[in-house]
C-alpha cells in the first residue's frame, strides 16, 4: 500500500511538473522574444560589377574576416552574371591592389590580359565566387541589384535583395511614379517566383530627391535606409531639408493614421571606395543590420526582417529587444569604457511630430507603451567615436525598430 501511494505520488508530481514545464513554455513564447540567433549583415555593397572598385572576391573576403555573416553586392542595374572584362584604372593603387588580387587567388582562378600597358580582368560572376565564401550557419552570399532610376535630375535607387532574374529599371511620369513602378517590379518577381526578396529605397535624401511626401504616398514598401555610410547622401539633412531619422518618424505618423504597415528602418554602407579611407569616401564597416533568425538563409533572414526582427547599427550592439506586454526592453551588449544613453522616441497621438519620451543610462532600459501613443522606438547612443566614421565626430549609434501599443497585451 506504501508503494502504491509512493508511485502514485511520483505520478501526480511528474504530472505537475509537465504542467509546470508547459506554462513556462507558453509563458515565454509569450513574451515575443523569438529565439534564434543574431545575424551580421549589410545589404548595400558595390564592386567592379559596376563603379565600385575592387573585386568581388576582396570584398566577400573583407566582409567574412570583419564579422559579417551575411552580405549583398547590389550593383548599378547589373546581376554578375554572363562574361565581363573591367579595364583597371590607372594608377599605382589600382595595379597594386590587381597584384594582391592575383597574388591571392593565383593565375588558375584570374584570368586577365595586357594591351599597350594597361590590364583587363575577366571579372567573377556571382555563382563563381559565392562557392568560395559560403559557409553554413557561417557566411551567406545574397544576390541583389541597386535599381537605379531617375526622374528629370532626380536620382532614385531601390536596393532589390534576393532576386533571380534582372529588373530593368521602370521609370515613371514622376518621383512617385517610378519608385512605385519599381518596387512593384520587385513584388511581381517575388510573386511569381514564390520566392522571399525584399525592396527598400536606398538613401531618399541623395540630392534630396525623394520627398518625405513622395515616401508616405508609396504602397508596399517597408523598409528605407535611415542611415547609408555614402559621404553624398545627407543623412542628417540641411538648413532646409529634414534628415532620414526625422523623415522615419514623420513617415511612421502618416502611415499609422491611414493604416497601413509601419516602415522599418535599415543602415548599410553602399560602399564603393575599398583603398582609399576618410570620410569623403565611401568605405565599408560605417553601417549594418543585426536580424534575429532561425537560420543563416535568405529565406530566413527576409522573413526575420519583414516581423521587424532587426535593428540597424553603426556599431552599438544590442543582447536583447524584447516587446511584450506593451513594453519595449532594450539590453546593451556593453564594451568596457563605453557609456551608453537610450533614448525611447515616439508620437503622441495628435502630434505632428516625434519626441523622446523617455532617456535612461546604462545597460538595460525599458518603455512602456500606452493607448496615447502612435509607436515607440529605441535610439541607442554611446560615447565611442565611430572608426572612419560618415560624418567627422560621430559616435556609436544603433536604431531599435518602432512599435506599437496593441490593446490584447
Amino acid at each position: 500500500m506504501k508503494i502504491l501511494n509512493v508511485k502514485i505520488v511520483t505520478a501526480i508530481l511528474n504530472f505537475m511538473m509537465f504542467l509546470l514545464c508547459m506554462s513556462i513554455f507558453f509563458a515565454c513564447n509569450k513574451t515575443g522574444e523569438k529565439a534564434g540567433r543574431w545575424y551580421r549583415g549589410n545589404l548595400h555593397a558595390h564592386s567592379y560589377w559596376s563603379d565600385g572598385d575592387e573585386f568581388p572576391e576582396m570584398i566577400m573576403d573583407w566582409y567574412k574576416s570583419n564579422g559579417y555573416h551575411f552580405v549583398v553586392l547590389s550593383d548599378h542595374n547589373i546581376l554578375a552574371q554572363g562574361e565581363k572584362w573591367k579595364l583597371i584604372p590607372k594608377g599605382f593603387i589600382y595595379k597594386n591592389a590587381f597584384d594582391k588580387y592575383l597574388k591571392k587567388y593565383g593565375h588558375d582562378w584570374v584570368e586577365y590580359r595586357e594591351d599597350t600597358g594597361r590590364i583587363s580582368v575577366k571579372l567573377k560572376t556571382f555563382s563563381e565566387y559565392k562557392q568560395l565564401f559560403e559557409e553554413k550557419e557561417q557566411f551567406l552570399i545574397i544576390q541583389s541589384e541597386e535599381i537605379t532610376d531617375s526622374f528629370e535630375d532626380k536620382p532614385l535607387h531601390l536596393n532589390a535583395t534576393n532576386i533571380r532574374e534582372f529588373i530593368e529599371p521602370q521609370g515613371g511620369a514622376s518621383v512617385l511614379e517610378v519608385l512605385q513602378n519599381n518596387i512593384n517590379a520587385v513584388i511581381k518577381q517575388r510573386e511569381e517566383t514564390g520566392i522571399p526578396m525584399m525592396v527598400h529605397i536606398n538613401h531618399p535624401n541623395f540630392n534630396y530627391a525623394v520627398s518625405l511626401q513622395d515616401m508616405i504616398e508609396l504602397e508596399q514598401e517597408r523598409f528605407f535606409e535611415v542611415f547609408n555610410g555614402h559621404p553624398n547622401v545627407n543623412n542628417y539633412g540641411d538648413s532646409i531639408h529634414i534628415g532620414s531619422e526625422e523623415m522615419w518618424d514623420q513617415i511612421n505618423i502618416a502611415y499609422v493614421k491611414r493604416g497601413k504597415p509601419l516602415i522599418y528602418g535599415i543602415a548599410t554602407d553602399d560602399s564603393h571606395h575599398y583603398h582609399l579611407f576618410g570620410s569623403e569616401y565611401s568605405n565599408a564597416g560605417r553601417g549594418w543590420i543585426m536580424v534575429q533568425a532561425d537560420s543563416l538563409t535568405s529565406g530566413s533572414l527576409i522573413n526575420a526582417i519583414d516581423n521587424g526582427r532587426f535593428y540597424a547599427t553603426t556599431g552599438v550592439t544590442l543582447k536583447k529587444i524584447q516587446f511584450d506586454a506593451n513594453v519595449l526592453e532594450i539590453i546593451i551588449d556593453t564594451k568596457s569604457g563605453v557609456e551608453y544613453e537610450i533614448q525611447f522616441i515616439g508620437v503622441e497621438r495628435g502630434k505632428q511630430d516625434s519626441d523622446i519620451l523617455k532617456t535612461e543610462t546604462g545597460a538595460v532600459a525599458t518603455y512602456k507603451l500606452n493607448e496615447d501613443l502612435l509607436f515607440v522606438r529605441a535610439k541607442i547612443i554611446s560615447n565611442k567615436l565611430k572608426k572612419n566614421p560618415y560624418r567627422e565626430e560621430d559616435f556609436e549609434v544603433a536604431w531599435t525598430q518602432p512599435v506599437t501599443f496593441s490593446e490584447n497585451e
